[in-house]
């Protein structure tokens, strides 16, 4: 007789979802996610295991970074399934021992969740069973300040993220909602940014025929120019 094995299937939120809710045990306390950073923006992102080198490259930089992002109103909370004595024992090993692109002596004052259980990891579909049953991948969540998935980007276990990329489609997506544009290709702040496609045929063609602030390619690809130091001194916070 042939038997089926059964695949457990792990969901995961989508885009415009709501962030779903939790309470963890984290190396920062006790947190309650999202409700503890409504109001802000914040990034929710999973490592496969602590004392692993891309995963520990990965944390130098984030907290090296943590100011940065914080200066446009995002928080950083980790996650792994390993205990929270192994986080601590890991983050002091971080500060006491390791080098790693020119930084050295980092301490990690993000939380970083524990999450033995799975729980976290399982609500937010960070385990992948093609991958690996036992670890969770490298996700990334944007949950914006009313907590909504705003923004979804995962990595296999052997590839380290693109922290300059994290930071652009933070601020990217801040400056959709604050100006009500898009954001082309590889933007960056202080590059031309999109207009919204023409809903008639009426602004169609008066964008077709010239409009001063507008430089239009066709009726439906029109981009307009957006200073940096008006996206920035929007989004980020002042000293």
């Amino acid at each position: 007789m042939e038997t089926t094995e059964t695949q457990e299937v792990f969901t995961m939120p989508r885009i415009g979802d709501k962030a779903p809710e939790f309470t963890a045990t984290t190396t920062q306390g006790e947190i309650n996610f999202p409700s503890d950073y409504k109001g802000e923006w914040s990034i929710l992102f999973s490592h496969p295991a602590d004392f692993t080198p891309v995963c520990t490259s990965e944390f130098m930089t984030f907290a090296h970074l943590e100011e940065k992002f914080k200066k446009a109103n995002c928080n950083l909370i980790g996650l792994s399934i390993d205990g929270l004595y192994s986080h601590i024992a890991w983050l002091r090993t971080i500060k006491d021992k390791i080098k790693f692109n020119g930084m050295k002596n980092v301490e990690v004052k993000f939380p970083l969740i524990e999450d033995i259980s799975m729980n976290v990891a399982k609500k937010y579909g960070m385990i992948q069973p093609g991958e690996s049953k036992t670890q969770a991948v490298r996700a990334v969540f944007f949950v914006d300040p009313e907590g909504t998935v705003r923004a979804i980007i995962y990595y296999p276990l052997s590839l380290g993220r693109n922290f300059d990329e994290l930071y652009r489609a933070l601020i990217a997506m801040q400056t959709s909602d604050k100006f009500n544009v898009a954001t082309p290709a590889d933007w960056n702040p202080g590059d031309d940014v999109i207009v919204s496609p023409a809903g008639s045929c009426g602004v169609a063609e008066e964008r077709m025929t010239g409009t001063d602030d507008l430089e239009c390619e066709d009726w439906f690809f029109c981009t307009k120019k957006l200073d940096k130091d008006l996206v920035l001194n929007e989004i980020l916070k002042k000293d």
